[in-house]
């Protein structure tokens, strides 16, 4: 992977915070990023295309759910870009965390009832 493909798979606030979210969850499914980024599902997945194109994300189905992660063959180079901005930018992603911690404790919630 080149550095100037990567970096334009990065150059879009949707698919550079769906890659800051599977940085620290490691595997999300698209509900999961509807719910963190408050966008339609169709929005989600053409920016999902977009990213497994780069070989950014892979996906790999569970049950009836597509779960997206990091691309197993990302460079150790580009892994180290994102995680040090997940790092340094948690302003950037706070509203989408506060999004998803309340989403998936809901999930939780309705699960064990």
């Amino acid at each position: 992977m080149s550095p100037l493909s990567f970096y334009k798979c990065l150059a879009d606030d949707t698919r550079l915070k769906i890659l800051l979210l599977l940085v620290t969850h490691k595997s999300l499914c698209v509900c999961d990023l509807i719910d963190a980024l408050s966008l339609s599902q169709p929005k989600i997945s053409r920016h999902l295309a977009d990213l497994r194109k780069c070989n950014v994300v892979e996906a790999q189905r569970q049950g009836k759910w597509m779960y997206y992660q990091l691309h197993t063959g990302l460079p150790e180079w580009a892994q180290r870009v994102l995680k040090t901005t997940e790092q340094a930018n948690q302003d950037y992603m706070q509203e989408a965390y506060n999004r998803l911690e309340h989403a998936m404790s809901n999930n939780c919630q309705e699960t064990s009832s």
